[in-house]
C-alpha cells in the first residue's frame, strides 16, 4: 500500500466518506434509538469512591456537546478526588457525534505534556485500553484517562470509533455511544501515582456505569 494512503488525513477523509455512506444507507430504515437510564441517577457512592460534588456543565459547553445525556462529577476517596465526566449520545445521525477531550481541553487553557494509551482490567474477557494524557494549566497539573464507549466496546481512538459507528449504522440500525473522561490531579509531579488513582477509579465505576448505557 502506497504510504500516503496511510497517513491521518487520509484515514480521516476515508473514515469521514465511510460514515457519511453508512448513514446514507441506513437512513432509508428508521433508526433504533435505544433508552437509557438517565445518568443523573448513578449512584452517589460505588466502591469506596463518594460524591463529593455535582458539577455544572455550563450552557455554552451543553450547546457544543449537543449530547442526550450528561454526568459531571467529583468523587473522592480518604484525600483523593477523581472527576468523572459522561457524555452519552443516543444517535449520530443528526450531526451529534462525540468531542475528543484533547481537542477541547486546550480551548479551556490546559495544554498536554504527554499522551499515550494504558490498559486497564475491569473485570471482563480482555483488558480495555484507554487514552491517557497528562494536561497542565500554570502550575497545575492533572491525568485524564477517556475513551468511547457503546455497549461492552470500549475504543481509545476517535476514527475507530468513527468506524465503528459505520459498522453499526449498517449492522445494527444504531448509532448510539458515550464519551467518558477521568481527571484526577497531578499532586507534586507525581504522575504515576495520578495514574494509579485513576485506573483505581475506572474500575469502581466501570461495571456501574456499564448499567447505564444502552445495552
Amino acid at each position: 500500500m502506497p504510504k500516503f494512503l496511510k497517513s491521518t488525513p487520509v484515514l480521516v477523509v476515508t473514515l469521514c466518506l465511510l460514515l457519511q455512506t453508512g448513514l446514507l444507507y441506513s437512513s432509508i430504515r428508521t433508526e433504533e434509538i435505544p433508552e437509557g437510564r438517565p445518568l443523573a441517577t448513578v449512584p452517589a457512592d460505588f466502591g469506596g469512591w463518594h460524591l463529593k460534588q455535582e458539577g455544572v456543565v455550563e450552557q455554552e459547553v451543553i450547546d457544543i456537546l449537543k449530547a442526550d445525556d450528561l454526568l459531571n462529577r467529583v468523587y473522592g476517596s480518604g484525600p483523593r478526588e477523581a472527576g468523572l465526566f459522561v457524555a452519552a449520545f443516543r444517535t449520530q445521525r443528526t450531526g451529534k457525534t462525540p468531542h475528543s477531550p484533547k481537542n477541547c481541553l486546550p480551548g479551556s487553557g490546559w495544554e498536554p505534556l504527554a499522551s499515550g494509551e494504558v490498559s486497564i482490567d475491569v473485570g471482563q474477557a480482555a483488558p480495555i485500553s484507554v487514552n491517557r494524557y497528562v494536561i497542565s494549566h500554570g502550575n497545575e497539573r492533572a491525568l485524564v484517562l477517556y475513551w468511547y464507549q457503546s455497549r461492552d466496546r470500549v475504543v481509545a481512538s476517535e476514527y475507530r470509533a468513527k468506524f465503528w459507528a459505520v459498522a453499526d449504522a449498517i449492522r445494527l440500525n444504531r448509532t448510539d455511544t458515550a464519551l467518558v473522561r477521568v481527571l484526577v490531579p497531578v499532586v507534586d509531579r507525581d504522575e504515576d501515582r495520578a495514574t494509579n488513582t485513576a485506573v483505581e477509579f475506572v474500575r469502581s465505576f466501570f461495571g456501574t456505569l456499564r448499567e447505564y448505557l444502552p445495552a
